[in-house]
C-alpha cells in the first residue's frame, strides 16, 4: 500500500489552510464597512465554524469521550489563544497603529519559534533556517507594504507584538500530541469555546459589538449581509482551522508557522480580486520570497525541529510498516 510522505501531505494541507484563512479578509471587509464591529464579527466566524465542525468532531471521536477530558487543555488553549486572544489582540493593535503593520509584527511568528527554540535548545538554527527566516520575512515586508501611516502607537505595538506570541503559541497547541484528540475534534472546540469567550469580552464592554443587518456589496452587487458570514464562517474558520491543526500536527510548528506566511499572500490576491484593490509588481516578489523562505526552512535535514512532529512522522512509520506486513 502506498502512503503520500507526511511532509508532503502536511504541506498541502497548510497551503490549503493558507487558502482558505485568507479569504476572511476580503469578505469580513464588507460587514464591517456595514456597521459591523470587528469582535462581533469574529464572534460570529468562530461560532459558525464551530457548529459546522461539530457534527464531523463527534463522528471522529467515536463516543471516545475520554480523549476529550485528556486533551482539555489543549482545546481550552486553542480557544482562548488561539482563537480569542490573538483576534482580539489583534484587531486591538489595529486601531492603534497601521494595519499592515499590525500584520506584519503578528506574522513574525515563525521567526519567534526559531527563536524561542534556539533558547530552549541551546542549539543555534542551521544556516538554512536562518536564511530562510530571514528571505520569508523579506517576503513578508514586500507583500504588507507598511507606509507607517497613522503613527506607531507604543500600546498598539505592544498589543500586535503580544498577538504575534499567540500567533506562535497556536502552532505550539496545535504541534502537541494529540493523544487521540482527532484535529477536527480540537478545531470544534477551540472555535465554539473561543466563541463562548469573545462573546463574555464583548459583554463587558471592554471591545464594543455592535451588528447590522443591512445588505453590503459583494461580487459587485448587493447582497444579503449573511452570505459572506457564511462563507467566511466555513470557508475561512471551519476548513482553515481544521486544515492548519492537521497541518501542523504532521509538519510541526516551525515549518507550519512558515507555511502559514503564505495567508498574508492569499489575502492579498482575494482583496485584489474581490475589493479591486492593488496588487503590485514587488507584492508578488514577496510573494516568491516567502515561498523560497519555505523552501528553505524545508531543506532543513537536521534533526526535527519539534518533538510533536517527529511523533507524527514515527507513527506514520509504524502504520507503513504494519500495512507492509498486512499485504505480505
Amino acid at each position: 500500500m502506498t502512503h503520500r510522505h507526511p511532509t508532503t501531505l502536511g504541506l498541502l494541507i497548510a497551503v490549503l489552510s493558507a487558502a482558505t484563512f485568507g479569504m476572511s479578509g476580503a469578505f469580513i471587509k464588507p460587514l464591517l464597512e456595514s456597521g459591523w464591529s470587528p469582535t462581533a464579527a469574529v464572534t460570529a466566524r468562530a461560532f459558525i465554524g464551530g457548529v459546522v465542525l461539530l457534527p464531523f468532531a463527534l463522528v471522529a471521536l467515536r463516543g471516545r469521550w475520554s480523549a476529550v477530558w485528556r486533551g482539555r487543555w489543549r482545546v481550552l488553549g486553542m480557544a482562548l489563544i488561539g482563537v480569542a486572544g490573538t483576534q482580539v489582540l489583534y484587531f486591538a493593535a489595529i486601531q492603534r497603529i497601521p494595519v499592515s503593520t499590525g500584520i506584519l509584527v503578528e506574522y513574525l511568528a515563525p521567526v519567534l519559534l526559531v527563536v524561542v527554540a534556539w533558547v530552549l535548545s541551546r542549539r543555534a538554527p542551521r544556516a538554512v533556517v536562518l536564511i530562510g527566516s530571514a528571505v520569508a520575512v523579506g517576503g513578508l515586508v514586500l507583500v504588507v507594504s507598511p507606509d507607517g501611516g497613522g503613527g506607531l502607537d507604543p500600546l498598539g505595538l505592544l498589543l500586535a507584538v503580544l498577538a504575534m506570541v499567540g500567533c506562535a503559541a497556536f502552532y505550539l497547541i496545535a504541534a502537541r500530541p494529540s493523544d487521540g484528540l482527532p484535529p477536527v475534534a480540537l478545531a470544534a472546540g477551540g472555535l465554539l469555546l473561543g466563541a463562548l469567550a469573545l462573546g463574555a469580552v464583548g459583554a463587558t464592554g471592554l471591545l464594543p459589538v455592535t451588528v447590522s443587518f443591512a445588505d453590503v456589496p459583494l461580487f459587485g452587487q448587493a447582497t444579503a449581509w449573511w452570505v459572506p458570514l457564511v462563507i467566511v464562517g466555513v470557508f475561512a474558520t471551519a476548513i482553515a482551522y481544521a486544515a492548519s491543526i492537521t497541518a501542523t500536527e504532521l509538519l510541526g510548528s516551525r515549518l507550519a508557522s512558515f507555511t502559514g506566511l503564505l495567508e498574508v499572500v492569499a489575502a492579498t490576491i482575494y482583496a485584489w480580486l474581490l475589493l479591486g484593490e492593488r496588487l503590485t509588481v514587488l507584492q508578488l516578489l514577496g510573494g516568491l520570497l516567502i515561498l523560497g523562505g519555505i523552501a528553505l526552512v524545508r531543506a532543513d535535514r537536521g534533526e526535527p525541529a519539534d518533538l510533536p512532529s517527529a511523533r507524527v512522522r514515527a507513527g506514520t512509520r509504524e502504520l507503513e510498516a504494519t500495512d507492509a506486513g498486512s499485504a505480505i
